[in-house]
């Protein structure tokens, strides 16, 4: 028998969940990587260059001046400069700022159009990145678009009393759109091939990780699977050590408990038919005696004497008590057995009650002529247990007691307190029970081969086990063979808080 493995649609939600964590996060590490990369651009950029406008000044204005002494502007010397500078870089666009920022001069701006005159930008970078002479990470404003940031290197001159600050934007307009549409092109082929080789490996590290991680789950699955077909002794082998130890104990237990009350419901059907078969036959004895002699009765009733008469109603009598007696045991068994009976524990004196079943057992003990006798220890302490179900397991005691022991025999009731327990004893002076059978008189609707004629139901002892294991006990039972039996159990002492 092969393993079941889970559900398609179990496999499906797993290895789909799986694929779209691993999209979002090869999306997410697409998208770090090309702002880190840009940052990362940009910052070498600018660092590599940050002394580029102070070298423009110290080459280009050592004997002539950006601004002439009339104010106007050097425009030949700036288109040399930027001569110079496209041949190097043709990203490269400088521009000439007086100290409040204001554009003065730049080849790549039409100085014939309004706007261009008004030109101004935040000086506040400028100076910060001179006070930290080119060291830190910083972006100006780009001249062309005052809404754009971009690295640049700046420097401050002071020639022929006009001062100002040369600023270079290291990486101009028309170098960023070239390099965004070749970037764009080359996230595009990236992001495809990414994509792919994230799919393939996401199918099989997925299809791989689904196996592994519901290893578990398909041993529960198909423990579940054995045990529905009929394997009710398959268990999952070491189930605390695995992924999922909470749910495999559970089912380990689970399954216990069901095989558990799977052997109470046979042990009950057994029961049952044990109960039908011995009613039948046991309640079959005295409703046939019954019968018979009401039948004798009504058929010779002017033939018989009034001494006849009376033999047979005591007959029918003594018949009677004995159905009563055995279907009120057959009912007091059924309970103890369904757990119906709860007992109402309470302290009492033992020893009252000991007194009482003696004095009652008295005449019945004369009327056989044995001799019934009760020994009790001094101060015999309060017991806690319920009062009317240890009276009726006594009872029990002292009936079976009584029917085996023979005439001129003895029985005798003993109290005697032991530690925090109060131990009963019952001992007769019958003609004992064989060690094989000791074992087996506990048991509902077993009888001891004795050779007597009426030994009863088999439930006496039975109901004594019951009411004892009500109150957490045991009853222990000393006999041999000629030398009598004693059965024996403890209470508990009853302790005041």
């Amino acid at each position: 028998m092969s393993k079941n493995v889970l559900s398609n649609r179990l496999v499906k939600k797993l290895t789909l969940s799986f694929l779209a964590i691993l999209l979002l996060a090869g999306l997410g590490y697409t998208a770090a990587t090309i702002y880190f990369s840009n940052e990362y651009f940009y910052e070498t950029t600018q660092r590599l260059h940050a002394n580029l406008a102070q070298d423009l000044i110290d080459e280009k204005f050592v004997d002539t001046s950006p601004i002439d002494s009339t104010g106007a502007i050097n425009k030949e010397l700036f288109g040399d400069i930027m001569h110079d500078m496209m041949a190097v870089n043709r990203a490269i666009e400088v521009y000439l700022l007086d100290m409040d920022g204001h554009v003065q001069y730049s080849v790549v701006l039409d100085h014939d159009a309004p706007e261009t005159n008004q030109k101004k930008i935040s000086i506040a970078p400028i100076k910060q990145f001179i006070s930290n002479k080119g060291q830190g990470y910083i972006l100006g404003e780009d001249p062309k678009n005052s809404n754009a940031q971009q690295v640049f290197s700046a420097a401050k001159f002071n020639k022929g009393g006009k001062e100002g600050y040369i600023y270079i934007i290291l990486a101009g307009e028309e170098y960023l759109t070239t390099r965004d549409n070749l970037f764009k092109s080359y996230v595009l082929k990236l992001g495809l091939g990414a994509s792919i080789l994230t799919l393939i490996f996401a199918a099989v590290l997925g299809i791989l990780s689904v196996w592994y991680l519901t290893k578990n789950l398909r041993e529960l699955v198909f423990a579940a699977k054995r045990f529905q077909q009929g394997d009710l002794e398959y268990r999952i082998k070491d189930a605390d050590k695995s992924d999922l130890a909470g749910v495999t104990t559970t089912y380990n237990e689970m399954a216990e408990t069901i095989l558990g009350d799977i052997e109470k419901i046979k042990s009950v059907e057994k029961l049952r038919k044990e109960l039908i078969a011995n009613i039948s036959h046991d309640l079959r004895t005295p409703l046939s005696i019954i019968q018979g002699y009401i039948e004798t009765l009504q058929m010779k009733d002017e033939s018989l004497t009034k001494q006849q008469r009376l033999d047979y109603l005591k007959t029918i009598n003594s018949s009677g008590e004995r159905l009563s007696k055995l279907i009120s045991q057959l009912f007091e068994y059924s309970k103890l057995e369904a757990n119906q009976i709860e007992p109402q524990n309470e302290p009492f004196l033992i020893s009252e009650l000991a007194n009482d079943i003696h004095r009652n057992y008295m005449v019945l003990a004369k009327q056989k002529n044995i001799e019934l006798k009760l020994k009790m220890d001094k101060g015999i302490p309060l017991v806690f247990a319920d009062i009317s179900l240890v009276e009726r397991a006594i009872q029990n005691l002292m009936d079976n007691a009584l029917k085996f022991t023979p005439e001129n025999g003895k029985v005798t009731v003993q109290i005697a307190h032991s530690d925090n327990n109060v131990k009963i004893t019952i001992k007769d002076s019958g003609p004992g029970i064989k060690k094989e059978n000791q074992g087996l008189i506990f048991e509902r609707y077993r009888r001891t081969k004795t050779g007597k004629q009426k030994e009863g139901a088999g439930l006496g002892l039975a109901i004594v086990k019951k009411i004892v294991e009500l109150h957490n006990a045991s009853i222990k039972v000393l006999s041999k063979p000629n030398e009598g039996t004693s059965f024996s159990f403890s209470l508990p002492v009853y302790q005041i808080a």
